[in-house]
């Protein structure tokens, strides 16, 4: 029996909050109690990935100067995966880099999803059951 590889697509999140770099920071830190995320992705034009925003940038621009906007603290490099790429891929380059999520890039290198550590937990949870 030939079992089908589980790819990133089977696990990522796609109903997205996503946010634009010039924003001012106060607008993400609501943006992501508002949608009880720990990462946003960041975007500018034609939905191209720029960045990620995480609640440790957020907790490290406190304190520093007021007004500062989201592409001030954003990570700008950033690890991807591909929607067709095997979810372990996508888990491997999660304990490389011990970071919690991964932007999800479709053919055209828009954003099309995030896969994180939570989505790793639910398959773990599922195939525990069984």
């Amino acid at each position: 029996m030939h079992r089908r590889t589980t790819t990133v697509e089977d696990v990522m999140t796609t109903a997205l909050t996503t946010i634009h770099p010039e924003e001012p920071v106060e607008t993400a830190d609501l943006e992501m109690k508002l949608a009880d995320v720990r990462h946003i992705p960041v975007v500018g034009p034609k939905n191209r990935l720029v960045g990620i925003l995480s609640n440790r940038d957020l907790l490290r621009s406190l304190g520093g100067p007021r007004g500062r906007s989201i592409g001030d603290i954003m990570t700008r490099r950033v690890h991807t995966v591909r929607a067709s790429d095997p979810a372990r891929r996508a888990v491997d380059i999660l304990l490389e880099h011990k970071i919690g999520c991964l932007p999800v890039l479709g053919d055209d290198e828009q954003l099309v999803g995030i896969v994180t550590e939570t989505d790793f937990l639910r398959v773990a949870r599922d195939s525990l059951r069984d």
